[in-house]
């Protein structure tokens, strides 16, 4: 549960910071926050 908090808050926080006004860089980043959260809980939470 705390993952996906964590997670969120990092998509959140990129959207408002950086990404504002950019409909198409939003969306290719936040599918880029995605692949790597999917991607170090793959290796590292299910692994234990």
């Amino acid at each position: 549960m705390l993952y996906v908090l964590a997670l969120i808050a990092v998509i959140v926080g990129v959207d408002l910071v950086f990404f504002r006004d950019r409909l198409l860089a939003r969306l290719f980043v936040n599918i880029g926050i995605v692949a790597v959260f999917a991607a170090l809980y793959v290796l590292f939470v299910r692994r234990h």
